[in-house]
């Protein structure tokens, strides 16, 4: 699986090089006569050219002046976007806090229609309670982010568990059996979260998998991932956050969450699993 970047990352940057040669080309323009326009060394072209190096806006518009297609700039520069978006640094998405980072997903949640998570270490964020959230996004803010919007950011995520109840919308929860007994905050904040987990895996259109943990299973843990109807991937890592559209890519996790879900007990199974757990707590 992906540790940090993608062939989807490479595959657009390379769709973007290739229309800026393109570009080039039709304006009749060798690579060194473009360099000398721009200002630039001619290796700084080449790589451009190839998508080994990943052009700036300014670099875009450089180019597209040089070559008499300034109307084009705009596109490309929001075609170049699209790309950085696609990998996008924790440091870079949390720098104005973390209150930003829980809004900006909103909107895919709101427009997608069936929803594929496996979580390796954490209770995914559409089923944590208010206590749960707050212990792991403080969490976050402490390790890495210097504004503490931390009661903001919380807010933000509760809000978006609206979409378990609003629309017609699937929802298929994987998790580790680990993930009902790692927990950052107290015994109590656990206990509610466990009792939370088997009250919404109760709706009709949530299904709750529980992996156990035993000798012999088919597959080891991967990194936790959400899959989006079928059209989106998103990796949360140390280091970022990724952003996997590429039909191939979306199919790999796919074909590992559909691994997973055959490992994984349901029902009065999973729900013993968790009882388990909360009697651990007592």
């Amino acid at each position: 699986m992906a540790v940090s970047s993608s062939s989807s990352v490479q595959a657009a940057r390379q769709v973007l090089a290739d229309r800026l040669r393109e570009i080039c080309r039709d304006a009749g323009l060798e690579g060194k006569q473009l360099a000398a326009a721009c200002g630039w060394h001619p290796s700084k072209v080449s790589r451009i050219a190839t998508a080994k190096t990943a052009p700036s806006a300014d670099d875009v518009l450089a180019w597209c002046q040089a070559c008499s297609a300034e109307d084009q700039a705009q596109d490309l520069i929001a075609s170049l976007r699209a790309v950085e978006g696609m990998w996008v640094e924790w440091r870079r998405m949390e720098r104005t806090g973390l209150k930003r980072a829980q809004e900006e997903r909103l909107p895919l949640f709101k427009r997608t229609r069936w929803f594929r998570c496996y979580s390796s270490w954490l209770m995914p964020g559409l089923l944590q309670t208010h206590g749960y959230t707050e212990d792991v996004l403080r969490a976050v803010q402490r390790r890495r982010v210097a504004i503490d919007d931390v009661a903001d950011a919380v807010a933000a995520r509760m809000d978006r568990q609206r979409v378990l109840y609003e629309g017609q919308r699937r929802f298929a929860f994987l998790m580790e059996e680990s993930v009902l007994t790692n927990a950052l905050g107290t015994a109590d904040t656990q206990m509610e979260q466990l009792e939370r987990l088997l009250t919404v895996s109760a709706l009709p259109n949530v299904s709750v998998g529980v992996v156990p943990a035993k000798l012999g299973r088919t597959r080891m843990p991967v990194e936790g991932f959400w899959i989006f109807d079928k059209t989106q991937v998103n990796v949360e890592l140390v280091s970022g956050y990724l952003t996997l559209t590429q039909p191939s890519e979306v199919s790999m996790y796919a074909d590992a969450f559909s691994t997973m879900a055959d490992m994984a007990v349901y029902g009065p199974k999973a729900r013993a699993l968790i009882t388990a757990a909360m009697d651990s707590l007592r």
